[in-house]
């Protein structure tokens, strides 16, 4: 008890306290010049940033654009920190000065790190461009200008262009303002790890759901679903954090990007609730049962009442119970460990990681902790160490309650036999609900989820069976490796999502013609494909890919600004000799795809095994 005293004490003192950034004092001058084409400058974006906090009484609040704020604006230094602050009525002015001494023309973007605010305004003045973009949560997705679930101005300076940005934010919750300036290569590199990150970790969170999901419908037992019902309401919660949502879910929806916040908070409050009284087995008529009831009628209440409280009000409110939940399970699965019940003990480490991420990253979400990006990873490895953590106290659970079983089957031998059939026949399936789930894990890793094609485990896999299999029965193997040509300039030119849709292409064009049964298409990685042929003869290769070329070059493909793009490909193709080795068949393939780059793309090239000696 004295601990959750502790942490609310400490959450209520910062909320009433209020904070702002550790930022530094008036400048005495404008704020420093930044040369985008210097990365070391980039690196330090904050030290060249000023804003200006202007409350309700102050002029600029009631300014719209940067021409109509005050000639003597107050502003102050970012100083290196990143803008963090708290819940307020104030509308935020930040404003930058880039210039690009560099030779060539240069092209960049300004990175807002934080996807949860209502208006945000960008203002583009420069040697050669002036533009006003206007976005935010209040405002349709596509305001954005491009499909990113954080705020992305694109920006362009020619050999000694200076241009002046400046933005203004208002939002009615907590507000950070993280800003970087990237090239498009680094952020699509970026973009890429947290593409894979957020996969494998909302990924995983689905498969335990529906894991759980299999286990209660096969069982019956309460918790299963529970458990089910908060690892999805908790994924759903971390994707709308996360822009996800209203990048996907909802992008049209302006009120319900804010709602939909608060709204989860709650619901995840009541699903953790729910979980936690029937996995701790809590007693009816306790304390503990109590203070559970209490706290399910107040997320419920919470949950309508979101629609009719202001945003401010609601997160809020909604967050102390959240915390409330999380701290009130915290301790009475420590009194049930005390007690004696064995699985609470995981279920008290489980709950401990949760609550501290929590509090870290309501901390940094309510604008008292800078780096939510930081803040949002931490979130996202405690949850994920927690439902591991979860899940293995329900193993642990189902070991006592099979060691219960045990014990009553050797006292009771006689009076018990049926109810010990009913558990075995329990078990069993969930054991087969067990090993269904793997298969499909293990068919899902065999396999490329853009292009629902072989991946290079599945390659790795395979090759080496069928050029044991050709060397023993003589008939022949071929292998051919396929590749988009000028793939790069395509996700330059339009984006990496539009470059995804040229990927799926390629693999609709390959399905096309890979008809054989024994036939495979494998994406390898990136814009390379493989295909593995069988039973096919050097010329029958050639024709397979002759035609693949020849469909993908007629196939164009429209990007969102309704132009029709078309893609060639260029081949390699090498046939399994007796002596061949898997990776030097693989290796020779690799060299007549570069003979076939180097000739001009868009074309076929060959090498036999006895050229390649």
């Amino acid at each position: 008890m004295q601990l959750y005293l502790r942490i609310f004490i400490a959450l209520t003192a910062l909320a009433l306290v209020g904070a702002s950034p550790a930022l530094g004092a008036h400048p005495a001058s404008p704020c420093p010049t930044l040369d985008a084409s210097m990365s070391y400058q980039r690196a330090t974006l904050m030290d060249h940033v000023c804003f200006h906090v202007a409350a309700p009484e102050d002029p600029a609040h009631r300014a719209k654009k940067p021409a109509e704020l005050p000639a003597t604006l107050d502003w102050q230094e970012a100083g290196g920190h990143d803008l963090v602050f708290s819940h307020t009525d104030s509308v935020y002015w930040v404003h930058l000065h880039l210039t690009n001494s560099s030779e060539k023309r240069g092209f960049w973007y300004l990175k807002l790190n934080y996807p949860l605010l209502d208006d945000v305004t960008f203002w583009q003045d420069g040697t050669s461009t002036s533009s006003t973009l206007v976005t935010g949560d209040q405002h349709p997705f596509l305001s954005r200008g491009i499909d990113y679930r954080y705020f992305l101005l694109p920006v362009t300076l020619g050999p000694g262009d200076e241009q002046e940005i400046t933005l203004r934010i208002r939002s009615s919750g907590a507000l950070n303002v993280p800003l970087s300036l990237e090239t498009p290569g680094a952020l699509i590199a970026e973009s890429n790890h947290l593409t894979l990150t957020h996969g494998l970790f909302y990924g995983a969170l689905l498969v335990f759901a529906v894991f759980n999901l299999l286990l209660f419908i096969s069982s019956g037992t309460a918790y299963y679903f529970h458990n089910a019902f908060y690892m999805a309401s908790m994924g759903i919660f971390l994707f709308a954090m996360g822009g996800f949502a209203n990048q996907y879910f909802w992008p049209d929806s302006i009120g319900y990007a804010n709602t939909s916040i608060p709204l989860l908070i709650a619901l995840c409050a009541l699903s953790m609730t729910l979980f936690g009284r029937s996995f701790l087995e809590v007693s009816p008529g306790t304390l503990s049962a109590t203070t559970l009831t209490a706290l399910g009628w107040a997320s419920a209440g919470l949950l309508a009442m979101t629609f009719l409280l202001p945003y401010n009000k609601s997160i809020l409110l909604n967050t102390l119970l959240a915390l409330t939940v999380i701290s009130s399970l915290f301790l009475i699965g420590i009194l049930r460990w005390r007690q004696g019940y064995a699985p609470a003990l995981w279920y008290v480490l489980a709950w401990s990681v949760m609550l501290v991420g929590t509090l870290i990253y309501s901390l940094a979400a309510f604008g008292y902790l800078t780096d939510f990006l930081a803040r949002e990873f931490f979130m996202l490895i405690a949850i994920g160490a927690q439902v591991i953590l979860l899940n293995y106290a329900m193993v642990q659970r189902w070991r006592l309650l099979n060691q219960k079983l045990l014990h009553v089957e050797h006292n009771a031998r006689s009076e018990l036999e049926l109810k010990v059939h009913e558990r075995t026949a329990q078990l069993r399936n969930t054991m087969e609900e067990l090993e269904k789930a793997n298969r499909k894990l293990a068919t899902m890793s065999l396999n490329d989820a853009l292009t629902g094609l072989y991946n290079r485990r599945h390659l790795d896999n395979v090759l080496p069976e069928l050029c044991a299999e050709s060397r023993r029965t003589g008939q022949p193997l071929t292998l051919a490796l396929v590749d988009a040509d000028h793939f790069k300039n395509i996700n330059d030119t339009w984006g990496h999502g539009f470059g995804d849709l040229c990927l799926q292409r390629i693999a609709d064009v390959l399905w096309r013609h890979v008809k054989r049964p024994r036939d495979i298409a494998i994406r390898f990685g990136g814009e390379e494909f493989a295909l593995l042929l069988p039973g096919t003869s050097r010329d029958g290769a050639h024709l397979v890919c002759q035609h693949i070329l020849d469909d993908m070059q007629h196939t164009s493909i429209r990007t969102n600004d309704g132009t029709d793009v078309t893609l060639t490909l260029s081949a390699g193709i090498a046939v399994f000799a007796a002596d061949d080795h898997e990776q030097t068949l693989f290796q020779r393939a690799d060299d007549a795809l570069y003979q076939a780059k180097a000739s001009g793309r868009n074309q076929i090239a060959i090498i036999d095994a006895e050229i390649a000696q």
